[in-house]
C-alpha cells in the first residue's frame, strides 16, 4: 500500500519505522522568578558567575570627591568653542600648542557645507596645561572670532552658570 503526499511517493510502513526521540525529551526546570515576571535570555540561568574571574574586571577612572573638571580615560579634555568657521587643526595646533603638548585634537565638519561646526575638543596629558589652557585662551580672538574654552567633562552639580564654575581653585571662598 502506497500514497502520493505532493509529489513525493513513500509508504506507510516507512512512517512508522522512523523514531524521531519525541516522546524522550526531557524538559530543564527553569527556577521559578519571585516577581512574576518570565526573565528570558542569556544569562537568566546561572548568572551569579557570569563576572568570575577576570571578566569582572572593569577599567574605572579615580573619580574623586566633590565638583569640578573630571578626567577622561586617556587624557584632560577642553572644550572649545566660538571656532571660526575656516579654521584648521594646525591653527587649533598651533594656537593652543603654547600651553602644553596636545595628544589629541577633534574638529568637526560639518558634511553639507564642509565648513567647521564651531567647536572643538582639545586633549591634553596634564590637568595642570589643561588648565592654563582654558585661563589664559578663554575670551581670546582668533581669527577674528572670542573663543569660549571649559572643560568637556565635569563632576557634580553646576550651581553658577558662570564660565569659572568648574574651575579647581578656589579663590577667597568664591567658586
Amino acid at each position: 500500500y502506497q500514497r502520493r503526499v505532493r509529489g513525493y511517493q513513500r509508504s506507510t510502513m516507512e512512517e512508522e519505522d522512523v523514531d524521531f526521540g519525541e516522546e524522550e525529551m526531557e524538559e530543564e526546570e527553569v527556577p521559578a522568578n519571585t516577581s512574576g515576571r518570565k526573565v528570558k535570555g542569556r544569562g537568566t540561568v546561572g548568572g551569579a558567575d557570569r563576572y568570575a574571574g577576570d571578566a569582572g574586571v572593569f577599567e574605572s577612572i579615580d573619580g574623586g570627591s566633590g565638583p569640578g573638571p573630571q578626567r577622561s580615560i586617556e587624557g584632560w579634555i577642553v572644550f572649545v568653542t566660538g571656532v571660526h568657521d575656516e579654521a584648521t587643526e594646525e591653527d587649533l595646533i598651533d594656537t593652543f600648542s603654547d600651553w602644553g603638548t596636545i595628544k589629541n585634537l577633534h574638529l568637526n565638519l560639518d558634511r553639507r557645507t564642509g565648513y567647521v561646526k564651531g567647536y572643538a575638543l582639545i586633549e591634553y596629558e596634564t590637568h595642570k596645561e589643561a588648565q592654563q589652557a582654558i585661563e589664559n585662551m578663554n575670551g581670546a580672538e582668533m581669527l577674528e572670532k572670542t573663543l569660549s574654552c571649559d572643560w568637556a567633562f565635569s563632576r557634580g552639580a553646576i550651581k553658577n552658570k558662570s564660565s569659572r564654575r568648574r574651575c579647581t581653585q578656589l579663590t577667597g571662598g568664591q567658586v
